[in-house]
């Protein structure tokens, strides 16, 4: 029993081992990436009344009891800008959805992209890519979307899509 027992510990260390040999060789670090740290102060103008709102709701609470109102779903494009006042420099625009998540307490679920304001590139859009499947599993990137042509009548639009993808 005991010689079970040193073989055991003596391949759970040579596991550990090479695990952690593993993990060292697949660090980003050892792929020539660098993690940079930006810090971004924006003010997000959720503006839900009024005649010109940001925020519209999209799915009502399906019942008038909740007061958290859980259920609700807003679709949002709000400005984001450098200060409080909405007067204040645009940066760029929120764009997403939020619902209410919490029965008890107030809590929302959120998605979002932020489109940031760049006059130069006004005929350019950005997505971010977050993710992926076979080859492009783990992958992280963005998109640059150009519209060819755009159909006002029946909103039929061609769209160019340029994908830059880091992947493993």
């Amino acid at each position: 029993m005991a010689r079970l027992s040193q073989m055991s510990a003596f391949q759970f260390t040579i596991f550990s081992l090479l695990s952690s040999f593993t993990l060292i060789l697949v660090s980003g670090e050892n792929l020539g990436f660098h993690s940079t740290l930006t810090h971004v102060r924006l003010y997000w103008h959720d503006i839900v009344g009024g005649s010109h709102p940001s925020a519209i709701e999209v799915v009502p609470a399906p019942s008038n009891k909740s007061q958290t109102n859980f259920g609700l779903v807003r679709m949002f494009d709000n400005a984001l800008t450098e200060g409080p006042e909405l007067s204040s420099k645009l940066v760029a625009r929120a764009q997403g959805f939020y619902g209410f998540a919490g029965q008890v307490e107030l809590s929302l679920l959120m998605a979002q992209n932020f489109a940031f304001v760049n006059s130069i590139l006004n005929k350019v859009r950005e997505l971010p890519v977050i993710g992926g499947s076979g080859a492009f599993r783990f992958a992280r990137g963005y998109a640059e979307l150009r519209t060819h042509t755009f159909n006002l009548t029946s909103s039929d639009a061609i769209v160019e899509y340029n994908i830059y993808v880091l992947h493993y």
